[in-house]
């Protein structure tokens, strides 16, 4: 009588291969999840985030939350007027849904940015008694500049030109003299395990001293944002307040965010 022999399972990749093989996923698809990664490789999530960490350390993907996205590319600076014609409908949305915060007396800080200058153009079409607006941005102070009942102060510092705002200690020196109601904070990116970042480590600094002088802090930022890194990290999202972006925010962002306390809006 004859045995059946089972079959051999197949042979485990090497560590090299299998990380090969990751990258290329990724770029392949956009995306990957450690789940998915897990079923396919047969092996743990540890060993799966494991390989993702060395990756990333290594410029060859960027680490997301519960998975991971392709590299992100050289130069994250982009000029502002680049971005302003980006997801433009969801930034005027979002611009939309971040005035209707803001209260006639109150102070606000608008950080730079193609949305927050969105909030400003929201300002402009509404009727004030009194509101004062400290803001880093030169676009931003122009938009303001010609309402009577609205006190624009502008921080000082050095200049970014391709963002038009203004960073460095003499801003930080004047900021520190000053409180707000609320901050809205412009960002290049937001991964709730790094936190929200930017490119500039100047305005990174100058951001969190706007996080800590405001009594609320509003990040806006459009759907495309979710799961990217920047250079300087600003503040981990746990300082964050409110989060308002559109719809296509995808739900496992959403959920990170409210299961550390940060609300989201999505428009």
């Amino acid at each position: 009588m004859t045995t059946r022999r089972k079959a051999a399972p197949p042979p485990k990749l090497l560590v090299e291969e299998r990380r090969r093989r990751i990258v290329e996923m990724v770029n392949q698809q956009g995306r990957v999840t450690v789940d998915e990664l897990v079923a396919l490789f047969d092996i743990s999530a540890v060993t799966i985030r494991a390989d993702l960490e060395a990756l990333d350390r290594a410029g060859t993907i960027s680490r997301s939350h519960g998975g991971a996205l392709p590299a992100a590319p050289a130069t994250l600076d982009t000029p502002l007027n680049i971005k302003e014609t980006r997801h433009h409908a969801q930034k005027r949305r979002i611009g939309q849904a971040a005035a209707r915060l803001i209260e006639d007396g109150d102070t606000i800080i608008l950080d730079s940015g193609s949305t927050t200058v969105e909030i400003a153009r929201q300002i402009r079409q509404q009727k004030w008694t009194s509101l004062t607006v400290i803001t880093n941005a030169l676009n931003i102070a122009m938009e303001l500049s010609a309402l009577p009942s609205v006190r624009v102060m502008m921080l000082g510092g050095l200049l970014r030109q391709t963002s038009y705002s203004l960073a460095g200690p003499d801003a930080e020196q004047a900021l520190s003299r000053l409180s707000a109601d609320r901050l809205f904070l412009g960002v290049d990116g937001l991964d709730p395990d790094v936190g929200v970042t930017t490119p500039d480590p100047l305005e990174a600094s100058l951001n969190a001293l706007m996080i800590r002088v405001s009594r609320q802090t509003v990040a806006v930022l459009d759907a495309s944002k979710f799961g990217q890194r920047s250079l300087s990290v600003i503040a981990p999202v746990g300082d964050l307040d409110l989060v308002i972006s559109d719809t296509a925010a995808p739900a496992e962002y959403v959920q990170a965010l409210e299961a550390k306390g940060v609300k989201t809006q999505l428009v």
